[in-house]
């Protein structure tokens, strides 16, 4: 048993930090490397783990294909797969405390914040757990040449779920839930970066009797990572991520006509109309862009204004955004904690000074904070006066920064808001209902908030454009990892009499 215990946040614990999940059964890699993970608050090494080769990620794929073609899991009724998710989602509430911790010193997200948002993964395991008595499964027709029909629904095969390290837990269950409920084996590819969630994850599928090679997960670099996508074993691909690295993974999969979800980049707008008050909408956006220091996909990070109101939200956003705490995630006064890592730092630092570059105006932010030695910290910024074509406009920078872009009128508000390659999230501010869902209506993204960033995964979430394909959450989630599979009949068998 490996043990890292910790005074920042609760004692945790990886029992086979030096090995795999594969098959059932921890086993050790092909090879002594090895990926160390690092404290985002002290840039120290928190833990180490194993690095998965060629050889471990085949082993991986033929434990889930095997169980897929060769064990009961793919016809166990629905309930009984509902049953182990039950079984996940307790080990996981039991274990919360410990999947905040890591989920806090990997990724630098507020631990405050990751113990609120940890308890609603196990939610999602048990909600999928109640659509195995309630999913149509099996639906019986009239066929037009037959005497019986039935459309049943099947599980779409062998699952590589790909997710990265922002949020690797809830995304991960986000995969796993349908696909284990739909009767899919899966091999989970864990982030280098953050792994710790999954590694616990696993232990819990061990210590429940998840049925041998129905879960394998793996840590591994992108170059392995990609033999799970080219490998014809692998039916379905299911990846959140940025958009470059899903176009990738698209074209590779429609080389052999896989199945693939894909949950990818944004540059999300916030529309204000001049109804709504800019200091209310000045709050709203900055305490949004705090939650994971700025590191989510669906961040409102476009702010939109009329003209007339530019100055005004400039100074609003500037004074409100501008003073946020910034420092240790473990710490109660902290309002933003550090970026994931060294790299992602100097990413935000680097659209920082391309922004002003291109001839934004900086109003608050922009440097790494003075009274901050260790910790990848980048201080909450805000840029006026942005070119909607502008790079801060167009990239996802993934960090604490705003950009407000003037419009001309409402009507050109909206052609701002739609003018990126994106879409996957958005908002409207305004005191009216119905102006809102007009404007809603217009909005080119898989979701769409009223005054405030709004989600809801239990009715699906995923982007338009290069956003994304497909949906995740809900039963807009389960669908993609079941096929549907038509039998007609000379007569009834005794299931439906």
């Amino acid at each position: 048993m490996t043990d890292v215990l910790t005074e920042r946040g609760a004692p945790v614990n990886i029992r086979h930090a030096d090995r795999l999940f594969i098959n059932g059964t921890w086993v050790l890699p092909t090879s002594n490397s090895g990926f160390d993970v690092i404290d985002a608050g002290t840039e120290e090494t928190f833990f180490r783990v194993a690095e998965a080769g060629p050889q471990d990620m085949d082993a991986a794929i033929a434990a889930a294909r095997y169980a897929f073609d060769h064990s009961p899991w793919p016809f166990l009724e629905p309930q009984v797969r509902g049953e182990y998710l039950r079984k996940l989602a307790a080990g996981l509430r039991e274990r919360s405390s410990e999947t905040g911790t890591f989920w806090s010193r990997q990724a630098g997200v507020l631990f405050s914040m990751s113990q609120v948002a940890i308890s609603r993964v196990s939610n999602t395991l048990d909600y999928h757990a109640d659509l195995a008595a309630t999913y149509p499964f099996e639906a019986q027709a009239t066929p037009e040449f037959a005497p019986f029909g039935v459309v049943v629904k099947e599980p779409i095969g062998v699952v590589g779920a790909i997710v990265p390290w922002n949020t690797p837990l809830s995304l991960a269950i986000h995969k796993l839930a349908p696909a284990l409920l739909a009767g899919c084996t899966v091999v989970l590819k864990a982030p280098p970066e953050a792994p710790g969630e999954l590694y616990v994850l696993a232990e819990i599928a061990e210590e429940i009797g998840l049925p041998a090679g129905v879960l394998n997960v793996v840590t591994a670099d992108r170059e392995v990572s990609e033999q799970l996508v080219r490998d014809p074993r692998v039916d379905k691909i299911s990846f959140t991520g940025s958009s470059g690295v899903g176009r990738r993974i698209a074209s590779i999969v429609g080389e052999r006509v896989a199945r693939y979800t894909l949950e990818l980049g944004g540059k999300s707008a916030a529309v204000i109309f001049d109804d709504y008050d800019i200091a209310t909408a000045a709050k709203t956006l900055s305490a949004a862009e705090c939650s994971l220091n700025g590191q989510v996909c669906m961040s409102l990070t476009r702010v939109i204004v009329t003209k007339a109101r530019h100055d005004e939200m400039a100074e609003a956003l500037g004074s409100i955004f501008g003073s946020v705490r910034v420092g240790d995630p473990f710490d109660a006064g902290s309002q933003l904690g550090p970026l994931a890592m060294g790299r992602q730092r100097d990413r935000v630092l680097g659209y920082v000074q391309k922004g002003i570059d291109e001839g934004a105006t900086l109003v608050t932010g922009g440097h790494r904070p003075a009274h901050l030695e260790r910790g990848f910290y980048v201080e909450p910024t805000v840029f006026a006066n942005v070119d909607n074509n502008s790079t801060i406009a167009q990239e996802e920078i993934f960090g604490p920064v705003l950009s407000i872009i003037a419009a001309d009128n409402e009507e050109h508000a909206i052609e701002l808001a739609n003018g990126t390659v994106y879409g996957l999230n958005s908002a409207v501010f305004t005191n009216d209902n119905d102006r809102a869902y007009h404007a809603a209506r217009r909005l080119r993204s898989g979701t769409v908030g009223h005054n405030g960033f709004k989600t809801d995964q239990l009715m699906g979430v995923g982007g338009f454009k290069q956003s994304g394909v497909g949906r995740e959450g809900g039963l807009q989630g389960l669908l993609p990892y079941l096929e549907s599979k038509t039998v007609l009949l000379d007569g009834a068998p005794s299931r439906f009499q």
